[in-house]
Protein backbone atom coordinates (compact mmCIF):
# COMPACT_ATOMS: atom_id res chain seq x y z
CA UNK A 1 0.00 0.00 0.00
CA UNK A 2 1.27 3.37 -0.65
CA UNK A 3 2.78 5.48 2.08
CA UNK A 4 2.14 9.12 3.53
CA UNK A 5 5.33 10.83 1.98
CA UNK A 6 4.18 12.95 -1.00
CA UNK A 7 5.78 11.10 -3.56
CA UNK A 8 3.82 7.90 -2.49
CA UNK A 9 0.56 10.04 -2.20
CA UNK A 10 -2.11 8.76 -4.17
CA UNK A 11 -2.44 11.63 -7.16
CA UNK A 12 -6.10 12.46 -6.94
CA UNK A 13 -5.86 15.15 -8.95
CA UNK A 14 -4.73 13.62 -12.26
CA UNK A 15 -7.90 11.02 -11.46
CA UNK A 16 -10.45 13.43 -10.95
CA UNK A 17 -11.79 14.00 -14.68
CA UNK A 18 -11.26 9.94 -15.76
CA UNK A 19 -13.17 9.08 -12.36
CA UNK A 20 -16.01 11.45 -12.98
CA UNK A 21 -16.36 10.15 -16.92
CA UNK A 22 -16.71 6.01 -15.18
CA UNK A 23 -19.36 7.31 -12.60
CA UNK A 24 -21.50 9.13 -15.51
CA UNK A 25 -21.12 5.74 -17.38
CA UNK A 26 -22.21 3.87 -14.02
CA UNK A 27 -24.96 6.18 -13.93
CA UNK A 28 -25.89 5.48 -17.67
CA UNK A 29 -25.81 1.81 -17.34
CA UNK A 30 -27.83 1.51 -14.27
CA UNK A 31 -30.58 3.74 -16.23
CA UNK A 32 -30.30 1.82 -19.19
CA UNK A 33 -31.08 -1.15 -17.09
CA UNK A 34 -33.93 0.16 -15.02
CA UNK A 35 -35.83 1.72 -18.56
CA UNK A 36 -35.19 -1.56 -20.15
CA UNK A 37 -33.07 -0.25 -23.03
CA UNK A 38 -30.99 -2.41 -25.33
CA UNK A 39 -29.95 -5.63 -23.80
CA UNK A 40 -26.82 -5.41 -25.83
CA UNK A 41 -25.72 -2.16 -24.20
CA UNK A 42 -27.37 -2.57 -20.71
CA UNK A 43 -27.87 -5.55 -20.07
CA UNK A 44 -29.29 -7.02 -16.80
CA UNK A 45 -28.19 -10.38 -16.67
CA UNK A 46 -25.77 -11.52 -13.71
CA UNK A 47 -22.56 -10.46 -14.22
CA UNK A 48 -23.51 -7.65 -16.45
CA UNK A 49 -23.70 -10.04 -19.53
CA UNK A 50 -21.06 -8.35 -21.68
CA UNK A 51 -22.73 -5.52 -22.44
CA UNK A 52 -21.11 -2.87 -23.92
CA UNK A 53 -22.14 0.03 -21.88
CA UNK A 54 -19.86 -0.60 -18.87
CA UNK A 55 -16.90 0.79 -16.83
CA UNK A 56 -14.74 -2.69 -17.20
CA UNK A 57 -14.06 -1.18 -20.73
CA UNK A 58 -12.49 2.02 -19.83
CA UNK A 59 -9.69 0.31 -17.65
CA UNK A 60 -7.25 -0.38 -20.75
CA UNK A 61 -8.51 2.82 -22.17
CA UNK A 62 -7.34 5.49 -19.29
CA UNK A 63 -4.31 2.71 -18.18
CA UNK A 64 -3.29 4.68 -22.25
CA UNK A 65 -4.26 7.42 -20.94
CA UNK A 66 -1.98 7.80 -17.91
CA UNK A 67 0.96 6.01 -19.39
CA UNK A 68 1.00 8.21 -21.93
CA UNK A 69 0.61 11.32 -19.80
CA UNK A 70 3.15 10.43 -17.34
CA UNK A 71 5.70 9.09 -19.89
CA UNK A 72 5.57 12.68 -21.35
CA UNK A 73 6.05 14.05 -17.79
CA UNK A 74 9.17 12.40 -17.37
CA UNK A 75 7.83 9.79 -15.29
CA UNK A 76 8.40 6.50 -17.51
CA UNK A 77 9.05 3.26 -16.47
CA UNK A 78 12.43 2.94 -15.43
CA UNK A 79 12.57 -0.91 -16.52
CA UNK A 80 9.59 -1.87 -18.83
CA UNK A 81 10.93 -5.38 -19.00
CA UNK A 82 11.11 -6.00 -15.70
CA UNK A 83 7.50 -4.47 -15.21
CA UNK A 84 6.11 -6.14 -17.57
CA UNK A 85 7.02 -9.29 -15.39
CA UNK A 86 5.46 -8.03 -12.45
CA UNK A 87 2.40 -7.13 -14.21
CA UNK A 88 2.26 -10.67 -15.74
CA UNK A 89 2.76 -12.25 -12.59
CA UNK A 90 0.29 -9.90 -11.04
CA UNK A 91 -2.42 -10.92 -13.49
CA UNK A 92 -1.62 -15.12 -13.36
CA UNK A 93 -2.21 -15.01 -9.61
CA UNK A 94 -5.95 -15.00 -9.62
CA UNK A 95 -6.27 -18.11 -11.99
CA UNK A 96 -3.06 -19.81 -10.73
CA UNK A 97 -5.02 -19.27 -6.51
CA UNK A 98 -8.46 -20.77 -8.43
CA UNK A 99 -6.86 -23.33 -10.02
CA UNK A 100 -4.89 -24.53 -7.00
CA UNK A 101 -7.94 -24.26 -4.47
CA UNK A 102 -9.93 -26.39 -6.83
CA UNK A 103 -7.34 -29.10 -7.80
CA UNK A 104 -5.31 -28.91 -4.28
CA UNK A 105 -8.36 -28.11 -1.76
CA UNK A 106 -11.54 -29.00 -3.57
CA UNK A 107 -13.03 -26.01 -3.18
CA UNK A 108 -16.06 -25.71 -4.68
CA UNK A 109 -15.68 -23.45 -8.13
CA UNK A 110 -19.40 -21.86 -7.59
CA UNK A 111 -19.22 -21.44 -4.04
CA UNK A 112 -18.38 -18.59 -1.28
CA UNK A 113 -15.04 -19.86 -0.46
CA UNK A 114 -13.82 -20.06 -3.67
CA UNK A 115 -14.84 -16.19 -4.12
CA UNK A 116 -12.90 -15.79 -1.09
CA UNK A 117 -9.39 -17.16 -2.76
CA UNK A 118 -9.71 -14.83 -5.64
CA UNK A 119 -10.04 -11.94 -3.38
CA UNK A 120 -7.07 -13.23 -0.99
CA UNK A 121 -5.15 -13.85 -4.49
CA UNK A 122 -6.15 -9.99 -5.69
CA UNK A 123 -5.08 -8.44 -2.05
CA UNK A 124 -1.40 -9.61 -3.51
CA UNK A 125 -1.61 -8.83 -7.12
CA UNK A 126 -2.35 -4.98 -6.33
CA UNK A 127 0.86 -4.34 -4.75
CA UNK A 128 2.99 -6.02 -6.94
CA UNK A 129 1.36 -4.26 -10.25
CA UNK A 130 1.80 -1.06 -8.38
CA UNK A 131 5.31 -2.04 -8.08
CA UNK A 132 6.32 -2.49 -11.69
CA UNK A 133 6.07 0.78 -12.23
CA UNK A 134 5.01 2.64 -8.74
CA UNK A 135 4.09 6.18 -10.80
CA UNK A 136 1.28 4.02 -13.06
CA UNK A 137 0.40 1.73 -10.10
CA UNK A 138 -0.57 5.00 -7.44
CA UNK A 139 -2.43 6.71 -10.58
CA UNK A 140 -4.52 3.55 -11.33
CA UNK A 141 -4.91 2.32 -7.79
CA UNK A 142 -6.63 6.27 -6.88
CA UNK A 143 -8.60 5.56 -10.07
CA UNK A 144 -9.39 1.94 -8.90
CA UNK A 145 -10.86 3.19 -5.52
CA UNK A 146 -12.51 6.41 -6.89
CA UNK A 147 -14.08 4.00 -9.48
CA UNK A 148 -15.36 0.84 -7.89
CA UNK A 149 -16.58 2.81 -4.33
CA UNK A 150 -19.27 4.47 -5.88
CA UNK A 151 -20.23 1.27 -7.41
CA UNK A 152 -20.25 -0.50 -4.36
CA UNK A 153 -22.49 2.36 -3.16
CA UNK A 154 -24.95 1.61 -5.87
CA UNK A 155 -24.77 -2.00 -5.07
CA UNK A 156 -25.85 -1.80 -1.71
CA UNK A 157 -29.24 0.25 -2.59
CA UNK A 158 -29.86 -2.02 -5.38
CA UNK A 159 -29.55 -5.18 -3.46
CA UNK A 160 -32.00 -3.89 -0.42
CA UNK A 161 -34.32 -2.57 -3.21
CA UNK A 162 -34.11 -5.26 -5.76
CA UNK A 163 -33.84 -3.34 -8.66
CA UNK A 164 -33.29 -6.34 -11.05
CA UNK A 165 -30.19 -4.95 -12.45
CA UNK A 166 -27.18 -6.51 -12.93
CA UNK A 167 -26.06 -4.59 -9.69
CA UNK A 168 -28.32 -6.80 -7.54
CA UNK A 169 -28.89 -10.25 -9.09
CA UNK A 170 -26.71 -12.78 -7.46
CA UNK A 171 -27.71 -16.12 -9.13
CA UNK A 172 -28.15 -18.72 -6.18
CA UNK A 173 -28.12 -16.56 -3.52
CA UNK A 174 -31.64 -15.06 -4.04
CA UNK A 175 -32.57 -15.70 -0.15
CA UNK A 176 -29.61 -14.38 1.55
CA UNK A 177 -30.20 -11.15 3.50
CA UNK A 178 -29.85 -7.98 1.61
CA UNK A 179 -26.72 -6.64 3.62
CA UNK A 180 -25.09 -9.99 3.65
CA UNK A 181 -25.39 -10.52 0.44
CA UNK A 182 -23.87 -6.87 -0.37
CA UNK A 183 -20.46 -7.70 2.08
CA UNK A 184 -20.24 -11.11 -0.32
CA UNK A 185 -21.24 -10.13 -3.41
CA UNK A 186 -20.43 -6.09 -3.17
CA UNK A 187 -17.94 -4.68 -1.10
CA UNK A 188 -15.50 -7.50 -0.95
CA UNK A 189 -15.41 -8.39 -5.18
CA UNK A 190 -15.51 -4.52 -5.45
CA UNK A 191 -12.85 -3.80 -3.34
CA UNK A 192 -10.32 -6.23 -4.33
CA UNK A 193 -10.83 -8.23 -7.21
CA UNK A 194 -11.78 -4.99 -9.54
CA UNK A 195 -8.99 -2.80 -7.54
CA UNK A 196 -7.03 -5.41 -8.55
CA UNK A 197 -8.61 -6.10 -12.48
CA UNK A 198 -7.74 -2.11 -12.88
CA UNK A 199 -4.23 -2.14 -11.39
CA UNK A 200 -3.28 -5.02 -13.84
CA UNK A 201 -5.31 -4.98 -17.01
CA UNK A 202 -4.91 -0.72 -16.97
CA UNK A 203 -1.21 -1.30 -16.19
CA UNK A 204 -0.40 -3.65 -18.64
CA UNK A 205 -1.60 -1.54 -21.24
CA UNK A 206 -0.33 1.52 -19.61
CA UNK A 207 3.21 0.06 -19.86
CA UNK A 208 3.11 -0.62 -23.31
CA UNK A 209 1.82 3.20 -24.25
CA UNK A 210 4.13 5.02 -21.53
CA UNK A 211 7.15 2.80 -22.97
CA UNK A 212 6.24 3.88 -26.48
CA UNK A 213 5.92 7.31 -25.48
CA UNK A 214 9.26 7.77 -23.33
CA UNK A 215 11.31 6.01 -26.10
CA UNK A 216 9.31 9.04 -28.53
CA UNK A 217 10.09 11.86 -25.96
CA UNK A 218 13.93 10.38 -25.42
CA UNK A 219 14.33 10.39 -29.51
CA UNK A 220 13.00 13.91 -30.11
CA UNK A 221 15.15 14.99 -27.09
CA UNK A 222 18.01 13.40 -29.13
CA UNK A 223 17.20 15.21 -32.11
CA UNK A 224 16.68 18.40 -30.41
Amino acid sequence: MPDSTETNSLPWGAVMAPAAITLAVTLLRLAGELLHWSPTLFSSAPGGGGALVGISWLVPIFGIYFGIKLARAGEGPARPFAAAGLLVLALALMPLAGLAAVKVLGVNPQGRRMLLVFCAAAVVAVPIAMRAWPALGRTLFAYALAARIPVAILMLAAMFGNWGTHYDLVPGFSGMAPLAKWLWFGALPQLTVWIAYTTVIGGLFGLVAGAIAARGRAAASQAA
